[in-house]
C-alpha cells in the first residue's frame, strides 16, 4: 500500500487555481490526481534513429510505475538528432546543440507545469547528458533511465556494428573489400533498436551516469530490446515517487565524489572522449567544481580493463551477459577505486547496491583483472602545450604508437581533409589537421568519425595523427587528438599553424606542441581575421553563447555579464 504524497509546490490548490485544475481534468486527472506528485516522464522518442526508435513504450512503463507507486505519471517529449546519420554531414553540425535544446526543453516543460520530479530517458548520444543538465538545474527528485544498446549485427559468423560500416568505407576506398562487400556490411550492421553497441559515446555516458548515482544498478548495460530493459523503465517510475517521499535531490547525489566515479568507470571501460565534454557541462550545471585537471588526476590511478569497442573485441551486450556495469563497479570498489558512500537514486549508497549486485561471472573475457590490465593507467590523455594551452584530449586505447612528429598537412574543413585522404595527399608520418571546427567555428563542434574511419580503414590509423578543434565520435579510434582549445575562431593557436609545421604528440609527456616561437605565433596573428558566424537560426544562437570546449561547451556561461551586473 502505497500513500498520498501531497504535491510540494501545491501550486493547483484553491480556487484561484480552478481553471489550471481544469485543463488538467481534460488530460485524465480526478480529484485524487491533485493530491499525488506530479511526476513527469521526459521521453526523447523519435522515428528518426534506432537509438530512440522503442522510447515511447519505455515511457508508457515508468508511467505506470510512477502511478503504482503513488505519483501522477505525464509522458512528454523532447527531440533527438542521430550521430551516427549526422555523421559526415552538415548535419553533425546540429549535433551538440542539440544537447542545450533537449536541457532547456526539459527544463522549460517541467518548469511551465510545475511538475515536482521528473524520470528522463534517453537514447542517441547528446540525450543523456541534455537530461541530466536539465535534471540538475531544475534539482527536482530526479531518475534517468537508458533507452539501451543495440544488439551487435552479424555477417559471417563475425559481430559487427555502425563503425564496422564506416571503417568498411575505408576498406573500400583502398581496395581491400569491393562495393557488394561494403553493402553486405551495411545491411547488417544495425538489426533493430537501441544505442550503437560497442563503449561509443551513448554507452559511455549511461554507466558514468549509473556511476554517479542518477540511473538504477543494470540501467546503463540491460539492452534495448529486453524484458530487463521494460522493468528497468517501470522500476524507475517506483524509484522517483520514494526520492519525492525522502526529499532526495540531483544535489544530494551529483557530488564531486560522485563524477570521481563516472570518471572512474569511464576510463576503466575506455570511454569515449566526449566523456570529459558532457561531464564538465552536467558539473557546471549542478555547481560542482570540475575541471580537466580533475580528468588528469584520475587517470594517472585508475587502469583501463574492458575489451570494448571500438579498439577491443566486444560490445555492451556482452558487457551485460557476464554482469554488467554493476559487476564492474562492485570490482572497483573492492580495489578500492570507487567513493563507495555515495549516495543513489535507490536511496542507498553505491556500497549498499553493490552488496546486492553478483560478481562478474566466473571465466568471462570482456574485463580484464587489474593486475593484466590492458593498460595500467585510463586511455583518456589530457594534452597541454602551445598548440593547446587549454587542453586537448586524445584517447589512447588500443594504439601501439603513444607519440609522433610529423609535418601539418591544414584543413578548414572535414570535407576537404577527407578529400586529401581518400585521394592519397595524406601519407604516414603526417599530423592531419582540421579546423574552425570548434563550438564556435563548427558551429558546433562537430564529430569526426567519418574521417577517423576512413584513416583506420586505409591502414593509417596509427601513422597519421589526426588533429582538431572539433570532436570524435566514440566510435573513433586511431591516434586522434580533439577539444584542442582555444579553437581557431576564437583565435587560438591551431589558427595559426601552416603546411609544413613540424606538430609533435606525445601521449606519455602529455603534450601537444607545434615548433613555433610565441613571437613567430604573435606574427602570423597580425592578418589574421576570424570567419564570419552565422547570422541566424539555432546554430548563430549556439555559436554567440558557447563556451570554450575545455568548459564543457556550456551556453550560460555568462561570466562577464554577471560582473558587468554587480558593478551597476
Amino acid at each position: 500500500m502505497t500513500k498520498d504524497l501531497r504535491s510540494e509546490s501545491k501550486v493547483f490548490e484553491g480556487a484561484l487555481r480552478a481553471p489550471n485544475r481544469a485543463m488538467l481534468r481534460a488530460v485524465g486527472f480526478s480529484d485524487e490526481d491533485f493530491k499525488k506528485p506530479m511526476i513527469g516522464v521526459a521521453s526523447t522518442w523519435s522515428e528518426v534513429t534506432p537509438c530512440n526508435i522503442h522510447i515511447d513504450k519505455l515511457a508508457v512503463q515508468s508511467k505506470k510505475g510512477a502511478n503504482e507507486a503513488g505519483g501522477k505519471g505525464m509522458i512528454f517529449n523532447t527531440i533527438t538528432v542521430s550521430d551516427g546519420i549526422s555523421m559526415g554531414t552538415a548535419g553533425m553540425r546540429y549535433s551538440l546543440p542539440s544537447r542545450e535544446v533537449i536541457a532547456d526543453s526539459i527544463e522549460t516543460v517541467v518548469g511551465g507545469e510545475s511538475l515536482d520530479a521528473v524520470v528522463a530517458i534517453g537514447g542517441c548520444d547528446k540525450n543523456m547528458p541534455g537530461c541530466l543538465i536539465a535534471l540538475s538545474r531544475m534539482n527536482l527528485p530526479s531518475v534517468f533511465v537508458y533507452g539501451g544498446s543495440i544488439k551487435p549485427g552479424n555477417l559471417n559468423g563475425k559481430d559487427i556494428d555502425i563503425v564496422s560500416v564506416f571503417e568498411g568505407v575505408g576498406q573500400y576506398n583502398a581496395g581491400k573489400i569491393d562495393k557488394e562487400e561494403l553493402s553486405k556490411i551495411e545491411c547488417h550492421a544495425c538489426p533493430g533498436a537501441g544505442s550503437c553497441g560497442g563503449m561509443y559515446t551513448a554507452n559511455t555516458m549511461a554507466s558514468a551516469i549509473e556511476a554517479m548515482g542518477m540511473s538504477l544498478p543494470g540501467s546503463s548495460s540491460n539492452p534495448a530490446e529486453s524484458e530487463e530493459k521494460y522493468q528497468d523503465c517501470f522500476d524507475a517510475g517506483d524509484a522517483v515517487y520514494n526520492l519525492v517521499a525522502k526529499g532526495i535531490k540531483p544535489k544530494d547525489i551529483m557530488t564531486k565524489d560522485a563524477f570521481e566515479n563516472a570518471i572512474t568507470v569511464v576510463y576503466a571501460l575506455g570511454g569515449s572522449t566526449n566523456a570529459v565534454l558532457h561531464l564538465l557541462a552536467i558539473a557546471h550545471a549542478v555547481d560542482v567544481d570540475l575541471t580537466i585537471d580533475d580528468f588528469d588526476r584520475i587517470q594517472r590511478r585508475v587502469p583501463h580493463l574492458a575489451d570494448l569497442k571500438p579498439s577491443g573485441k566486444y560490445v555492451m551486450n556482452d558487457l551485460h551477459q557476464v554482469g554488467g556495469v554493476p559487476a564492474v563497479m562492485k570490482y572497483l570498489l573492492q580495489e578500492g577505486l570507487l567513493h563507495g558512500d555515495c549516495l543513489t537514486v535507490t536511496g542507498k549508497t553505491i556500497a549498499e547496491n553493490l552488496a546486492e549486485c553478483a560478481d562478474l561471472k566466473e571465466g568471462q573475457k570482456v574485463i580484464y583483472p587489474i593486475s593484466e590490465a590492458k593498460r595500467k593507467d585510463g586511455p583518456l590523455v589530457i594534452l597541454r602545450g602551445n598548440l593547446a594551452p587549454e587542453g586537448a584530449v586524445v584517447k589512447v586505447s588500443g594504439l601501439k604508437v603513444s607519440k609522433l612528429t610529423g609535418p601539418a598537412k591544414v584543413f578548414n574543413t572535414e570535407d576537404e581533409a577527407s578529400e586529401a585522404v581518400i585521394s592519397g595527399d595524406i601519407k604516414a608520418g603526417d599530423v592531419l589537421i582540421i579546423r574552425y571546427e570548434g563550438p564556435k567555428g563548427g558551429p558546433g563542434m562537430p564529430e569526426m568519425l567519418s574521417i577517423s574511419g576512413i584513416l583506420v580503414g586505409k591502414g593509417l590509423g596509427e601513422s597519421v595523427a589526426l588533429l582538431t578543434d572539433g570532436r570524435f565520435s566514440g566510435g573513433s579510434h586511431g591516434l586522434v587528438v580533439g577539444h584542442i582549445s582555444p579553437e581557431a575562431q576564437v583565435g587560438g593557436p591551431i589558427a595559426f599553424v601552416e603546411n609544413g609545421d613540424i606538430v609533435t604528440v606525445d601521449s606519455e609527456a602529455r603534450v601537444l606542441t607545434v615548433e613555433l616561437t610565441e613571437a613567430e605565433i604573435a606574427e602570423r596573428k597580425k592578418n589574421w581575421k576570424a570567419p564570419k558566424l552565422a547570422a541566424r537560426g539555432v546554430l548563430a544562437k549556439y555559436a554567440r553563447n558557447v563556451s570554450s570546449a575545455s568548459k564543457g561547451a556550456v551556453t550560460d556561461l555568462f561570466e562577464e555579464e554577471k560582473e558587468t551586473i554587480e558593478v551597476k
